[in-house]
């Protein structure tokens, strides 16, 4: 799968920025009018009731509006799965619920032409040890990552918790043996959520500490696995636990460490989505304020 370039704004080339919009009324219709009114490069999507289980088929005539645009555009763009999947549940259940879930939106992002699919690693539910999760994660999603076999398939993204919970992975070590169970399969890559970060024990505050972390991240994982990063700031205190987003520079975080990630080779060429609060003003407010971080 290529990747959209740039190359008329080589800052956009570097990271292009943009954030999570609304679908409802239309992936098109909805979603790419409101990512033009928040300055967006880039976007993510839901492509289900993210609390539900539903598998909508969408609309063939969205699809191709919204990646007709997306091409016309140069708008890299990304699905979200829904938050009730969880490959390490001890509920029978749930797991298979997550299989049918998490192929929809493999599917439904080679359909609107996404380039990646994020989906949380979830945690290890009633008691259960924790490398038996990892087992089950093997058992039931390495096979869905066998299925991707299009040259135009989504790469499959882990998206690190904030360490609530018997979380399967929250730290950046934690990615090593998730990945080994999964045979550090081809298609296989990683969303970088800052915030859950944050709370998860990374000080991304501290002087040093977003390069430790991304350096951290090509260790455990290998080069060119991360491909998306989820930018937001944390409203609760370094290792809180507590995945509580806020808007770029008004929390914990600060706007510094956002600057040092833009100039760390792992994140060369990898979008930026933010899912701050605020609304459509919130939103406009952070994406201009990280495009001022990475065009310095």
């Amino acid at each position: 799968m290529s990747t959209p370039q740039h190359s008329s704004t080589p800052a956009r080339s570097r990271n292009p920025i943009g954030g999570h919009v609304p679908v409802a009324g239309g992936l098109a219709a909805t979603g790419i009018s409101y990512a033009r009114e928040i300055g967006a490069e880039a976007l993510q999507v839901f492509v289900a009731n993210p609390r539900g289980w539903a598998t909508p088929v969408g609309s063939s005539a969205q699809d191709e509006a919204f990646r007709a645009a997306c091409a016309a555009e140069y708008l890299p763009a990304y699905i979200h799965a829904p938050y009730l999947i969880n490959f390490g549940s001890h509920t029978e259940v749930t797991v298979d619920r997550s299989v049918i879930s998490l192929r929809h939106s493999l599917r439904r992002g080679r359909e609107i032409g996404a380039l990646g699919v994020v989906v949380h690693t979830g945690s290890a539910t009633g008691g259960r040890e924790r490398s038996v999760a990892l087992a089950q994660v093997r058992d039931r999603m390495l096979p869905l990552l066998d299925e991707l076999t299009h040259d135009d398939d989504p790469w499959l993204l882990l998206e690190p918790t904030a360490g609530q919970g018997a979380s399967l992975c929250a730290l950046a070590e934690d990615l090593g043996p998730y990945f080994d169970a999964l045979d550090r399969h081809p298609k296989l890559g990683v969303c970088l959520d800052t915030c859950h970060a944050f709370a998860a024990g990374h000080d991304l505050a501290a002087p040093g500490g977003t390069k430790a972390l991304l350096d951290e991240l090509v260790t455990v994982t290998g080069e060119g696995r991360l491909k998306l990063i989820h930018a937001n700031d944390s409203k609760d205190v370094v290792g809180a636990h507590k995945d509580r987003h806020e808007n770029i520079g008004s929390g914990h975080i600060g706007a510094e460490p956002f600057r040092e990630l833009f100039l760390h080779p792992a994140t060369e060429g990898v979008p930026l989505v933010i899912e701050t609060p605020g609304g459509k003003e919130g939103h406009t407010a952070d994406v201009a304020g990280l495009k001022s971080l990475r065009d310095v």
